[in-house]
């Protein structure tokens, strides 16, 4: 680096060092708070990226290039995009306030650019991996965008999460070049300096994957202490000593470090003695991740033939007089402490948001750096369009897994330009959730083609093409990673203009494992649809271990996603149709299909023949159910959903027999009926029209609802017309047998409903 370049440099770290606290310092201090609850920052976490983030944006990122900021260094992104000209000054003083800065970086609901949302520890930090596939992905659809790198800015504590390593250890994920980690290993969690952080296991970690690793330890001042006599014992020593020790060091004056660095050793005693008081000090803290020449020499040596981590060893609290204290996670400058920063800096604490003067060569970088990073706009392409009926009517006996994989087929010949823009993601479970017809269609999605050296078995009924044109993805058995990639595949709409029309598939009782990366991917912007199959204790055989509970009341309650479960082959067609209309733009939707194994007589359906009828029929299976028995008086209703509406029909004919006239009425979506009654109590704008239809006040009659799931998904169906209710479905854990022996255990059983209308007219 020039002089000049070096200086202004060094001008603007600093500049971002204080506006990053002063943002958090004035949310904490300045800005009124009449609830008096704490509202927090973190000082410290943003302090040990400061020189990190100085370094790339103000010299090695390009406009292509998209950044993931570790979520407690949030005020240093809004501190940069502030110089930049990014963000108005007005937002300074609003971070963690309603309708102001966000606490974690967040692309929906901050003011100023963000690439990726963090803030769920880990999810963040591998979300650019996704991105950087879904990116790739997309060329076979734009093969003229530019790639660029893509960075993550991660917390040495992040790497305790286990989503990092699903991530790293993908066989995928070697392949990508452009992927960039840059660990700011400060070595502190958020109560205490860790003991053991073990950097060089972590660094031979991602070796072993494949990555190329790159250490950034010493800065200058340390490095040339090195080189003296003595220098050998020195680095040996630090290199040595327990983090907590060498944290202890960064609280000492320069009397105490001659007391305390030496330890027994004459030598490192003999080489201290002759350093100036303030050059001891400075270089004891002076690690590669707050050097700038040699963060500058790291980004560059960056490879682009397999993914790179940068090991940048940095202080918490770096510039501040918190530095390297144990308990600096959330603690706050003290008024004196936050004026002695700003003198030091070239700050005004009393006008803390003062831009660097026109003329200067600050400011001069600050508007270079702003022009090179401009982006350009990118034209957003429709998603094309999505037929809502194929006009076919299933006959036989079918399952709704089936006919997921059936539907995708059916759809490359009715719409094939919707259909290429379909993608399938699985982990490791194509054939098993019907899949294989679509496989074999569309072929398996890679960076490069690769031969089939089964493509001549005559036995080989699944065929693995594997291309650059495929349309299905296939990862490990890493269920994080399924659903990390689908919120990155669902989000190329907005960040490259592409929309893809993303499905992931994975067994039903994993949703919950998959579901806190998959809500944070919706947060994010991603727009996908997670078809959970099979589900439920329709699974008999499989056991308890295979059998999901929670997951009915779980896609009622996600938001920014319409959850369905389907109960025929008509009813799967129709709600995925329209759950791939909702994708790929603004104001968008997710979908969550809870499909089964479960064989069904597709004639109980009883489709409409009628055109104006079957259309009828579609639109309320869209809208969360349809009417499949009106009898002329009920005297019970049953409201069933998914596999068990056999049983409901089924008892519904008995109770008939017995003078006791049923309706049945088929749930397609518990959610959107919840939606449609919290619409007509006047909480939301949602259309409530579908309650009329299915639940009439004029035929209000006691209400048995059933599902194979958690019985209080339903419940609220009776508060429609205030009747007497009661509700099956699972409260236990399920265990294996025979279909018929597993739903008399649950209470699923015909005979099971018949006794609970009984129950209820009472």
């Amino acid at each position: 680096m020039s002089v000049v370049t070096g200086q202004s440099l060094r001008e603007v770290e600093n500049r971002v060092l204080w506006l990053s606290a002063a943002i958090i310092d004035h949310a904490n201090r300045v800005r009124p708070n009449p609830a008096g609850l704490k509202v927090g920052g973190h000082q410290a976490s943003s302090a040990s990226l400061v020189s990190i983030m100085t370094a790339l944006w103000f010299r090695h990122l390009r406009p292509e290039d998209r950044v993931s900021v570790k979520p407690h260094a949030s005020p240093v992104l809004h501190a940069i995009n502030y110089l930049l000209g990014e963000l108005d000054a007005s937002y300074l003083t609003r971070l963690r306030e309603f309708g102001g800065l966000q606490s974690y970086p967040s692309r929906a609901k901050d003011p100023d650019p963000v690439d990726y949302s963090t803030g769920s520890v880990g999810i963040g930090a591998t979300a650019p991996i996704w991105g950087a596939l879904s990116r790739r992905y997309i060329e076979s659809l734009d093969s003229g965008s530019s790639r660029g790198r893509q960075y993550s800015l991660v917390g040495d504590a992040e790497l305790d999460e286990g989503a990092v390593w699903e991530a790293v250890l993908d066989s995928a994920v070697g392949e990508l070049g452009e992927v960039v980690w840059i660990v700011d290993l400060n070595r502190q969690s958020l109560d205490r300096v860790v003991p053991n952080i073990a950097a060089g296991k972590l660094q031979g970690m991602f070796a072993a994957a494949g990555w190329q690793v790159i250490t950034l330890k010493y800065g200058h001042l340390l490095s040339e202490l090195f080189t003296r006599p003595g220098g050998v014992a020195l680095r040996q020593r630090i290199d040595e000593m327990p983090n907590p020790e060498y944290q202890r060091l960064l609280r000492c004056s320069a009397e105490e470090l001659r007391h305390r660095l030496p330890g027994d050793s004459g030598e490192i005693a003999a080489l201290i003695a002759g350093v100036e008081d303030s050059v001891l000090v400075d270089a004891i803290a002076n690690l590669g991740g707050h050097d700038l020449d040699a963060l500058d020499q790291a980004f560059t040596s960056i490879g682009d033939t397999r993914p790179t981590v940068i090991f940048a060893y940095t202080i918490k609290g770096y510039g501040l007089a918190t530095k390297g204290h144990p308990q600096n996670h959330s603690a706050l400058l003290s008024a004196e402490q936050l004026r002695d920063l700003a003198l030091r800096v070239g700050a005004d604490v009393d006008d803390p948001w003062q831009p660097f003067p026109e003329g200067s060569t600050a400011h001069a970088l600050c508007a270079d750096t702003a022009l090179r990073l401009r982006r350009p706009t990118i034209a957003r392409q429709s998603p094309p369009e999505v037929p809502s009926d194929f006009g076919r009517t299933p006959t036989g006996v079918a399952t709704t897994q089936a006919a997921l994989g059936r539907a995708l087929l059916d759809l490359t010949r009715a719409a094939p330009a919707a259909a290429r823009r379909v993608v399938t993601v699985s982990p490791d479970v194509s054939s098993s959730t019907n899949l294989g017809g679509w496989v074999n269609k569309v072929g398996v999605w890679s960076a490069g083609e690769r031969p089939d050296w089964f493509a001549d078995d005559a036995e080989t009924i699944l065929h693995w093409r594997e291309k650059p044109t495929g349309q299905h993805i296939e990862l490990g058995i890493a269920e994080v990673n399924l659903v990390s990639l689908l919120g990155e595949l669902g989000a190329t709409w907005s960040r490259w203009g592409q929309p893809l029309l993303p499905i992931g598939v994975l067994y039903d009782p994993f949703v919950e494992r998959a579901l806190e990366p998959w809500s944070y991917g919706i947060y994010a912007g991603g727009q996908s649809i997670l078809a959970g199959t099979p589900s439920g204790v329709s699974l008999a055989p499989e056991g308890g271990a295979h059998q999901s509970i929670k997951t009915p009341s779980i896609g009622l309650e996600q938001p920014g996603c319409v959850s369905y479960e389907p109960a025929f082959a008509i009813d799967t067609e129709w709600t995925l149709l329209a759950s791939l209309g909702r994708l790929g733009k603004p104001g968008g939707t997710s979908a969550y299909l809870r499909l089964s194994t479960r064989p069904v007589d597709q004639t109980l359906a009883a489709v409409p023949t009628d055109p104006a009828a079957r259309e009828r029929r579609r639109r309320q299976v869209v809208a969360g159910g349809y009417v499949l028995r009106r009898v002329d008086t009920p005297a019970v209703t049953i409201a069933a959903m998914g596999a068990v509406v056999t049983e409901a029909l089924a008892a519904a004919a008995r109770l008939h027999q017995v003078g006791i006239p049923a309706d049945v009425i088929c749930v397609t979506s518990p959610d959107l009926l919840y939606r449609a009654v919290r619409a007509r109590q006047g909480h939301s704008s949602d259309p409530s029209w579908i309650l009329e239809q299915l639940f009439p006040a004029d035929r209000a009659a006691p209400l048995v609802t059933v599902l194979d799931g958690h019985p209080h998904t339903l419940t609220f169906l009776a508060t429609i017309n205030r009747v007497a209710t009661t509700a099956l479905g699972v409260t236990n854990f399920g265990q294996s047998g025979s279909l018929e022996d597993v739903y008399r255990h649950h209470n699923l059983d015909t005979d099971s409903i018949i006794r609970a209308a009984l129950d209820v007219r009472r």
